[in-house]
């Protein structure tokens, strides 16, 4: 939101400099986002022709000798049409910086001949377009005075950024009410006059809407018969100007004036190019109109629009059309006021790609009241501008305003800020900023919400609003209450988990990615998802329409993008919710990952002595293991099974499970088919660990755990090859051998798999190294020979493997 300090004090009494001003803007909540104190126009100073020659070398140029008003003249070099001896007008000299040319001026030679400045045009200085001729300036204009305080362009321009509820801040006397609450002036222009009409406005206006579901709630329009359109007034064109507007006309300056004055969009149709009376109506599904902006829209039946017996005359709320639009030959002039449903205000502006002010401040939601006061305000300015006759004012389908009342306990204000503040500043505070107020006078007020603050619904807000004006910066700084002792646990099981989740996959060289919670409905069916009860009912877009089942699309998608821009290599995970119904039980805390090109746990990239390897199944299974073993999953008890949900490829996946019904993760390389689906290539695997479906440690009442121990005896190192039947995994042999004898072996991994004819039809050998670890004694001969039966036997039993020979 943009305006000037002039502006501003069109609607504020105050003598509050510009610094004190922009500091209880910001203690206000209406944070400051910028200020242009127009330092540069007031460099540029008022200069009077002495005399005008023609340039020796260039028939088209005139070298001017010019009184700056500081004693002695300088040479400028002009080639302005209207350059001439005697004219007053505006010199920039070297150092001056012009906006309209984006360069900063200095000494120069123009075909031989010195040039120590320029005299400027309105358009190099952007005050208008105007580029004919260099400012001509009344003969009295102060010569040496500066130009911009001569003109009243050194007006300062803030800029505030707004939250979306403060819509009553989206004019300049919206803002100005709450400065004059907070103590900083007196609020003028509080009051719209009517301006009497003469007879009917002969345009009748119908609302074509469902009463249950109206998105009209008002339509005022008013007719002034007989105006002159033309440039509007210097000072409304340089307020227009300075907020980055381009001045059109008065009728249409007249609309932008008043949006940005008081938050009310209007609109202006040319009389005389409405046929019939106007109608209020969805749109017909193919209907198009050229609007405002010269661009043609396609509308349906999901759009509304104002339309006369022709057709669409203006897109509801959002842009008028062209074919209506006002010139500097209109003489009868339709004002529109309307109170737009705020929800199809933005949806219709969303689908139609159309950023406007008047959508802006439609869909934050507009003062009602100001709907009629909107006409009366802009008739006063057409009349004032363009002269004519009004008609009275017509107005449909608006309900006058019946103002929310609010049971206040000012004591809210202690409990929810601290802030001690006496009810009857509370109740000061309301006022000033336009609630009325009663009460009993001891703790309770009672509060009506004016019409422009339709965010305020509740205690909550009420205090809110007092906070801000009695002064946020008055809540003393207060400390952290003691939490007792420093082991006391203040992280959940389901924190802790997250963070040591995070903490091992960033240390094994992957980035964290943070993707959206919402996907596509084919990539949530895709992905075990696509439930009703997890579509959104207002989606931002038509990709985001479903709760995400799965943190794997986004991330796959994340990993294209960044292999589309040349960086191939990467690893991602995001440790986030995913979602399997609507209830807070069905939301699982996961931990997922993908890998991409040769960026597996050894490394990725180019080598000397080759590339290293594509990423595969056995990079994603480390990646899922590791999490599972960070977060404290008893990883000796892991059981994996062949085989993945349908995103994964059949044969290069498999499950992690705890028992025959806990399952803890999927891993493995994708199908192509969910690869296509998502539009994503490359050598690609992922894993998902269901972290909240670890089971908590179990541990003994007053148990503490016991101190690190090591061995002082050297371990041993035995192999085993045993024949087992080509079903069975080699996971099932290492936890055979790992029960066989749980004090003594230290561990198991299998470094060889042999299949040949000579194992006989459906065998293969499986060899496993065994790592025997003593704890109180050098293990002898016949103890190595009894742990190694022990280990045939538990394998022999538990897969039915025999011993190799």
């Amino acid at each position: 939101m943009k305006f000037t300090l002039s502006w501003l004090k069109d609607h504020l009494e105050t003598d509050a400099t510009l610094e004190e001003i922009l500091e209880k803007l910001t203690d206000i909540g209406l944070e400051v986002d910028g200020v242009d104190d127009r330092a540069s126009f007031k460099t540029f100073k008022i200069a009077k022709v002495l005399t005008a020659v023609p340039h020796p070398d260039a028939d088209k140029l005139r070298v001017l000798t010019v009184d700056t008003g500081e004693g002695q003249p300088v040479q400028v070099v002009c080639g302005a049409p209207n350059a001439r001896a005697g004219l007053v007008g505006v010199l920039g000299k070297p150092g001056d910086y012009v906006p309209g040319l984006d360069v900063t001026l200095s000494v120069g030679k123009i075909r031989g001949v010195e040039s120590f400045g320029m005299m400027c045009s309105e358009r190099e200085l952007e005050l208008s377009d105007e580029h004919n001729g260099i400012i001509d300036l009344p003969e009295d204009a102060p010569v040496g005075q500066s130009f911009a305080a001569y003109m009243g362009i050194d007006d300062p321009i803030i800029e505030v950024g707004l939250t979306p509820n403060r819509a009553d801040c989206t004019g300049v006397h919206g803002i100005a009410r709450d400065l004059a609450a907070a103590g900083l002036g007196k609020l003028k222009g509080d009051v719209i006059a009517p301006v009497k009409g003469a007879g009917a406005t002969p345009v009748k206006v119908i609302l074509d809407q469902d009463s249950d579901k109206p998105f009209c709630n008002g339509f005022a329009l008013r007719l002034v018969k007989g105006v002159k359109n033309g440039p509007s007034p210097k000072w409304l064109q340089q307020r227009l100007t300075a907020i980055g507007l381009r001045p059109i006309n008065a009728l249409v300056d007249i609309t932008n004036y008043v949006t940005f004055d008081y938050g009310r969009p209007l609109h202006v149709f040319d009389a005389a190019k409405v046929q019939g009376n106007l109608t209020v109506r969805a749109a017909k599904e193919g209907e198009t109109v050229l609007a405002l902006d010269q661009r043609e829209y396609k509308l349906s039946d999901n759009h509304y629009v104002i339309a006369d017996e022709k057709g669409v005359e203006s897109i509801a709320g959002i842009m008028g059309g062209e074919h209506s639009g006002c010139d500097e030959n209109t003489t009868d002039v339709l004002i529109e006021s309307a109170l737009w449903d705020a929800r199809m205000i933005a949806r219709t502006g969303r689908e139609l790609g159309i950023i406007t002010d008047a959508r802006y401040r439609f869909e934050r939601g507009v003062d009602p009241e100001m709907m009629e006061a909107g006409v009366e305000l802009a008739t006063k300015l057409v009349l004032d501008f363009c002269g004519g006759e009004p008609t009275e004012t017509e107005t449909v389908g608006y309900t006058p305003y019946s103002p929310r009342t609010i049971e206040f306990p000012v004591s809210e204000v202690k409990r929810l800020t601290g802030l001690e503040v006496a009810y009857q500043d509370a109740a000061d505070i309301l006022t000033r900023l336009g609630f009325a107020v009663e009460g009993d006078g001891k703790a309770v007020l009672q509060v009506k919400v004016p019409s422009w603050r339709g965010d305020v619904e509740g205690k909550a807000d009420l205090v809110e609003e007092v906070m801000r004006i009695h002064g946020i910066n008055q809540i003393e700084p207060q400390p952290l209450p003691n939490m007792g002792s420093v082991n006391t646990k203040i992280l959940t099981t389901l924190q802790i988990r997250t963070r040591l989740a995070k903490r091992i996959l960033a240390t094994r060289g992957m980035m964290e990615a943070v993707t959206y919670s919402f996907i596509s409905e084919a990539q949530a069916k895709a992905f075990g998802g696509g439930k009703s009860e997890l579509k959104l009912a207002n989606p931002i877009a038509a990709d985001m329409s479903d709760m995400r089942p799965s943190l794997l699309p986004g991330l796959l998608s994340a990993a294209q993008r960044n292999a589309d821009r040349g960086f191939a290599d990467l690893a991602l995970f995001e440790v986030s919710g995913t979602y399997e119904g609507d209830k807070p039980e069905d939301q699982r805390r996961v931990a997922g990952g993908i890998r991409r090109g040769t960026a597996g746990v050894e490394g990725a990239g180019r080598f000397w002595s080759g590339n290293a390897q594509n990423v595969g199944v056995f990079d994603a299974k480390a990646d899922a293991l590791a999490v599972l073993e960070a977060c404290g999953a008893p990883v000796d008890r892991i059981q994996v099974e062949a085989g993945g949900p349908s995103w994964y490829h059949p044969g290069r996946s498999g499950t992690l499970k705890l028992g025959p019904k806990v399952v803890l993760g999927y891993f493995g390389e994708f199908h192509p088919d969910a690869l296509e689906l998502l539009d994503v290539s490359g050598a690609l695997c992922g894993f998902e660990v269901f972290i909240d479906a670890i089971p908590e440690p179990k541990q003994k009442s007053g148990a503490t755990k016991p101190a690190l121990t090591l061995s002082q005896f050297q371990s041993v190192k035995r192999d085993f090859a045993f024949v087992v039947d080509s079903t069975v995994e080699a996971a099932a042999i290492v936890r055979a051998v790992n029960s066989a004898e749980k004090k003594l072996i230290a561990g198991a991994q299998v470094f060889d798999i042999f299949t040949g004819t000579s194992l006989g039809e459906g065998k293969k050998s499986v060899a496993v190294e065994v790592i025997l670890q003593p704890l109180d004694r050098t293990l002898t001969d016949e103890d190595l020979e009894a742990t190694a039966k022990r280990i045939v036997e538990a394998v022999t039993k538990q897969t039915g493997g025999t011993l190799r020979g």
